[in-house]
């Protein structure tokens, strides 16, 4: 049996910063989504998730520097978890996606504003 760790997001992107390490390129940017429901009373609410996504230049990127503020984007990947000590020595945790697969996407396809958000 195969264990599953395995996450897809679309969104738009916040941040972002490309970077060289080694030969390679990789781009670390924010992304945004959103649910929306109605609560008991009718009201309506919308779930916003900011998410920290990584993602090494090859196959299935597009190319990296088109990743940048507002585009809107389809991430696959894996979450990964780390720690960390800040500087007065309190520890911390975190989480990333490591993304495998970074589709950017039409914006006129989809009726979100990108300026809710940013």
């Amino acid at each position: 049996m195969e264990f599953l760790n395995k996450i897809e997001l679309r969104g738009i992107v916040g941040q972002s910063s490309l970077n060289r390490v080694g030969d390679s390129q990789v781009c670390r940017f924010s992304l945004v989504t959103e649910y929306s429901y109605k609560d008991r009373s009718n009201n309506p609410i919308v779930d916003v998730t900011w998410f920290n996504i990584t993602a090494w230049e090859g196959k299935n990127m597009p190319e990296l520097h088109l990743i940048g503020k507002g585009v809107i984007v389809q991430v696959a990947g894996r979450v990964r978890t780390f720690r960390f000590t800040m500087a007065d020595g309190a520890e911390r945790s975190g989480w990333e996606i490591l993304a495998r697969r970074v589709t950017i996407l039409p914006s006129d396809d989809d009726p979100v504003q990108p300026q809710r958000f940013l």
